[in-house]
């Protein structure tokens, strides 16, 4: 197969690599083939679901000769980025552990999604810094269960991780009946991006702040509803919480993923909606829909007219529904083989091209360390316990 016919334009990432536009050396030297090599799979990386179908041959392929040819490379071909990494590696020590064998990111949702286009970002670091292949291996089923479920279960030698989620590692946990793993069956990591919703309403909600519209909710007597991309899922449990710290009531409308849910949001059909931010501001812009706020504790430079909903009232004080997104490992992982995932998941989350990235899709990097990122779970899952008992929610995994 010849180098071109990997590249594709049906790209969800706009990063450009530091060797972007330089030349990196043509022919048929080794350093010029390590190059383009390299360029072809940060490409791959990056790719959404257009290239799905054959993208774990083609991430193979390179990954069969990449090993083979950079060696004979050196450090000349390698991105800037991965220089730099090493020098911070250097500054900041190193657990020792390194991979023996390829490493397999697990993401337990469909390719093109936030914790796919996050995962695939990082298994480009990891894989330039070990050396090793790194490949993403989507498990979709159960609101992210069913992914995790194989990671708790798999050998605790840091060859398999998990990209984790707000849902099934916080969430999930209340929600379901006969979940077959706890909190303790994964070891976090370190959190890597937080992205808020947004509480979104149909223009012909009179209301143009959030105490406004819990005035117009209190009006209605339970007559308005809200979508939702799915029962238990984030958006639907933020609803549910809203209206629990306000008092107020509305009926609860579950879609089958979050396009639905905005089409007949923008339809009038249902009146408020809480959504991802990247998803839903092209709706507000076009003045389709109404933003009144986010539902993160801080602003977003994406949307800097639209308040956070927790500054708004004194009930909504302790209103933070931050979506988050980290890296597990299997329970019984050796601490070396953790403190190695957490420096490199630092040094990645340094890389302006890493920051840059998250700020298109309206997030922030969140590094943490294993300890505050247990604590943050930990204290997620009793949060969440607290709404879907109060919310009287429960459901099975199938």
């Amino acid at each position: 197969m010849r180098a071109r016919s990997f590249r594709r334009r049906s790209c969800v990432s706009s990063i450009y690599p530091p060797w972007h536009g330089a030349r990196c050396g043509k022919g048929k030297s080794g350093a010029g083939r390590a190059a383009n090599l390299i360029r072809q799979l940060w490409q791959i990386c990056q790719c959404g679901t257009g290239a799905a179908r054959s993208r774990r041959s083609v991430e193979e392929t390179v990954t069969r000769r990449l090993t083979r040819r950079a060696s004979l490379a050196g450090a000349a071909v390698l991105p800037s980025v991965v220089l730099l990494s090493r020098g911070l590696r250097a500054q900041s020590g190193s657990s020792g552990w390194k991979p023996s064998q390829g490493v397999r990111i697990v993401v337990p949702a469909a390719p093109g999604g936030t914790t796919d286009i996050v995962a695939r970002l990082l298994a480009a670091h990891l894989q330039a810094a070990w050396g090793q292949s790194c490949v993403v291996d989507n498990k979709s089923g159960a609101g992210g269960v069913i992914g995790s479920t194989e990671v708790a279960k798999a050998t605790a030698d840091g060859h398999t991780a998990l990209m984790g989620n707000i849902g099934p590692q916080s969430i999930a946990y209340s929600l379901y009946r006969n979940m077959p793993y706890r909190p303790d069956s994964l070891i976090g990591v370190s959190k890597v991006i937080t992205a808020p919703n947004v509480l979104l309403v149909h223009p012909s909600v009179p209301a143009k702040t959030v105490p406004e519209f819990v005035a117009w909710l209190r009006a209605q007597n339970g007559t308005a509803s809200y979508a939702s991309s799915g029962t238990g899922q984030s958006p639907h449990l933020s609803g549910a919480w809203f209206l629990q710290l306000t008092g107020t009531k509305a009926e609860h409308v579950p879609y089958r993923g979050a396009a639905p849910a905005l089409n007949d949001l923008v339809a009038g059909i249902t009146q408020f909606f809480f959504d991802n931010l990247t998803t839903s501001i092209e709706f507000m812009r076009a003045g389709k829909l109404r933003a009144l706020g986010l539902t993160s504790a801080q602003a977003n430079p994406l949307t800097p007219e639209v308040p956070p909903i927790a500054g708004t009232m004194a009930e909504l004080k302790p209103f933070d529904v931050s979506t988050w997104f980290g890296v597990f490992l299997p329970a019984g992982a050796p601490r070396p083989v953790v403190d190695a995932y957490n420096e490199e998941i630092k040094l990645w989350l340094r890389a302006e091209a890493t920051r840059e990235r998250f700020r298109t899709m309206a997030g922030f990097p969140a590094y943490s360390t294993p300890e505050q990122f247990k604590d943050l779970v930990d204290a997620q899952v009793a949060l969440w316990k607290g709404v879907i008992d109060k919310e009287g929610l429960k459901m099975d995994v199938n």
